[in-house]
Parts: C-alpha cells; sequence; structure tokens
C-alpha cells in the first residue's frame, strides 16, 4: 500500500548535504523510495526555503544552477501553492497545536495536498496534527510506514 508523503525541507536539504553523513544517505534513501513510488508530495514554500538554504547557508554551498535543476526536477511533484485556504488551514493549526507560523503553513500545505505523513525531523516523531502523521526520516524507513 502507498500513500502520499509530504516532504519537509530538511529532508531535501538533507539530500543535498555531503556533510551530514547517514542523515544524508537516510534522506537519499527516502527521495530515490518517493521518486521511485510517486508518493512525494510538497509545497512551493518548501521549494523556495530548499533554493535559499542550499545556495546561501548550506557550506559547501550548490551553485546556483544546480539547486535550480533540483526545483525543477521537484516540479514534477506538483507543489502545492500557498493560497488563502492553506493560509486560514495554518492559522488554525497555528493556535491549535502552538507550531510556528512556517511549521503550520507545512503542515496545512500537507493537509490540503491529502497526505497522512508529514516526512520532518522538525516536529515530534509520531505526532498526529490535524490527521498529518510526523514521521522522523532519520528513525524510520519508507518500508515502516506503508508508504
Amino acid at each position: 500500500m502507498s500513500a502520499p508523503v509530504f516532504v519537509d525541507t530538511n529532508v531535501l536539504v538533507y539530500a543535498r548535504d555531503a556533510s551530514a553523513g547517514e542523515k544524508q544517505a537516510a534522506a537519499h534513501r527516502w527521495m530515490d523510495h518517493l521518486w521511485r513510488s510517486r508518493d512525494g508530495r510538497l509545497s512551493f514554500q518548501v521549494l523556495a526555503e530548499f533554493y535559499v538554504t542550499v545556495t546561501l547557508k548550506l557550506r559547501p554551498g550548490m551553485d546556483a544552477t544546480a539547486a535550480r535543476r533540483d526545483v525543477s526536477a521537484l516540479n514534477a511533484w506538483r507543489p502545492m501553492p500557498i493560497d488563502a485556504a492553506v493560509m486560514e488551514g495554518a492559522w488554525l493549526i497555528q493556535d491549535r497545536y502552538a507550531l510556528p507560523w512556517w511549521d503550520a503553513l507545512i503542515v496545512s500545505a500537507a493537509q490540503a495536498a491529502e497526505c497522512p505523513y508529514l516526512l520532518s525531523e522538525d516536529f515530534q516523531d509520531g505526532q498526529d496534527l490535524g490527521g498529518v502523521r510526523v514521521v522522523n526520516p532519520f528513525t524510520l524507513a519508507p518500508t515502516q510506514i506503508g508508504a
């Protein structure tokens, strides 16, 4: 059985961070699985954060051309736009779960994309956020969630 998995920025960044060791390897396993299964989902927010992080914050960083190729390839996952409904959903999530704004926006986009799973290390592993279960990609393999 497969299910859509919403991928947070940190997973994409670790997949490109040569200094991340085992986290890079785990991120690659997840990304490979999500490409093969076609279950990967994300938002334009995630793509924008990825681009800024790998080109400006990662040491050594990616050159802009390579980062743009990654972003263009990930457009195949039909990123969720941040529209009025996603924004309003994020306000509800922010208030209910006391999440920082950008995290609430990611959860709302995952809900809008009808993803039962959110792949991230930035939330509590196993936490249910309005029908979206957080999965830490560095503690669980893709086969362990049925995705």
